[in-house]
């Protein structure tokens, strides 16, 4: 492999990595272990266990790790005086910012908001993220039902307390079917990927649509997917008129990323605008997996080109911190306290994602991730013309390295991958998902696609390891 990494057979979780889970397991749920890892070991693009074994990591802690572990920029970032300050002083950022707060986000995450959106709420995580971004969208529905400068009557006041109406209104929002958004009250609502996620929770009465379910290749079937999307389209605008009640917001995701990798053309989300435009739907985009340039772009719906920027755009993972974007002041609640909490993120994390945001640009990034990405496509293309049984509607061409296929049996086949040393991840039911830090170049290709070989049968791969 790249850096002398030399793929062997190994046992995945080894003793060592065993041991610690069961320790672990006494005083917390380490059921979803896939193996204990030395941190202190592992560097780059590569994850080293406690029992010594070295991965090539295309998984990258759900799509979480930027630019690598151990990366100096982000150590230099975490010894810093003004880190320590954050770390010890933590702020209840809404009552008492520090000084530095504004400059804090006009040269990290601001300097990188999606275009048209010049305003940012921070949060502590992808679900509040998308949780805070619904209450946005509802209490903006509610000030221009009410009427600016109308204040807020005492049946209003009494009745919300008591979870009635009209102080808790009937409102929904809108997500789609194979949806992700997070694993709280609201975000669990919007959430349709996988039962394990929602079973036994309670939830809001919100409407789904159907995601489209596109035919690969793209260019194979132009017509079908032209038509499922439209289908799609039809769906929705038919919900909106239907529900039985007002939809405040409406949620995707450019790719729908825990529901299977599912992706829909720009011309899909083209008329989702048109759409939330007409009805004056909120429209949120949650880039929590997709952003900070993991397809190409630093945003994904930067593929969209579309003529009105989205409302709001949530971020989490690879930004290292969480929150939304947005542009217009109405989104800003009437009074204060309304979108509020005692932390309202962390500046200690948003320290660290002005670093990550100083990696990516510095070392073009996202350029590289472009790059990278055609490269490894094509070769996952060749392969699929190799092994056709094995990967299967490969998608995420144009996407950077946010890549995917079908397989026969994707937990073998990642088990598989970790036995040779590379870590790599599922999601929905049968797909293999990619997901390499911005970090990975070039030099890292043909271990990853050596590693594939040998697992489909091809053992005169080796020499590429």
């Amino acid at each position: 492999m790249a850096s002398g990494t030399v793929f062997a057979k190994r046992d995945v979780p080894g003793p060592v990595s065993k041991a610690a889970s069961n320790k672990l397991s006494n005083v917390f749920d380490a059921r979803a272990v896939h193996f204990v890892v030395n941190y202190e070991k592992s560097s780059g693009n590569y994850i080293v266990d406690v029992d010594g074994n070295k991965y090539l990591d295309v998984y990258s802690q759900i799509a979480s790790i930027p630019v690598g572990y151990n990366n100096p920029t982000l150590v230099a970032a975490a010894e810093s005086q003004e880190m320590i300050s954050a770390l010890v002083n933590r702020p209840a950022i809404g009552n008492f910012p520090s000084h530095r707060w504004h400059d804090m986000l006009n040269d990290g995450l601001l300097k990188v908001a999606p275009p048209g959106l010049n305003r940012i709420f921070t949060a502590q995580s992808g679900s509040e993220a998308n949780e805070l971004a619904f209450k946005a969208a509802f209490m903006l529905y509610r000030r221009k039902e009410r009427g600016e400068g109308v204040e807020w009557t005492a049946n209003e006041m009494s009745s919300c307390l008591n979870n009635k109406h009209p102080g808790s209104p009937n409102l929904a929002i809108l997500s789609f079917a194979r949806s992700f958004h997070g694993r709280g009250f609201g975000s669990l609502s919007a959430t349709r990927s996988k039962a394990v996620h929602k079973l036994d929770i309670p939830s809001f009465n919100w409407p789904q649509a159907p995601f489209p379910a596109l035919k690969y290749p793209l260019e194979d079937h132009t017509e079908d997917n032209a038509a499922e999307e439209k289908r799609c389209l039809d769906m929705v605008k038919s919900i909106i008129a239907s529900c039985h009640c007002p939809i405040a917001g409406l949620i995707v995701e450019p790719i729908q990323s825990e529901g299977g990798d599912n992706h829909a053309s720009p011309a899909f989300f083209q008329g989702l605008r048109k759409l939330t435009k007409k009805y004056g739907i909120i429209l949120i985009v949650d880039e929590v997996q997709t952003g900070f340039g993991a397809t190409g772009k630093f945003w994904a719906h930067e593929h969209w080109s579309l003529k009105s920027p989205p409302d709001i755009v949530t971020f989490s993972k690879k930004a290292q911190t969480a929150g939304y974007y947005f542009g217009d002041q109405m989104l800003i609640p009437d009074k204060a306290y309304r979108q509020f909490n005692t932390w309202i993120g962390d500046p200690a994390r948003v320290i660290l994602s002005k670093a990550v945001i100083q990696e990516i640009l510095d070392k073009k990034l996202v350029e590289q991730c472009a790059r990278v990405g055609e490269i490894l496509y094509t070769e996952l293309e060749k392969l699929m013309s190799q092994y056709p049984d094995q990967i299967m509607n490969l998608r995420g061409k144009g996407q950077g390295t946010f890549i995917a296929f079908d397989t026969q049996d994707a937990a073998t086949l990642a088990l598989s991958m970790k036995q040779l040393g590379v870590n790599i991840g599922t999601c929905g039911v049968q797909t293999v998902r990619l997901r390499p830090m911005l970090s990975f170049d070039e030099s890292y290709v043909p271990s990853l696609v050596a590693a594939f070989c040998m697992v489909f049968g091809d053992k005169s791969r080796r020499n590429q390891m």
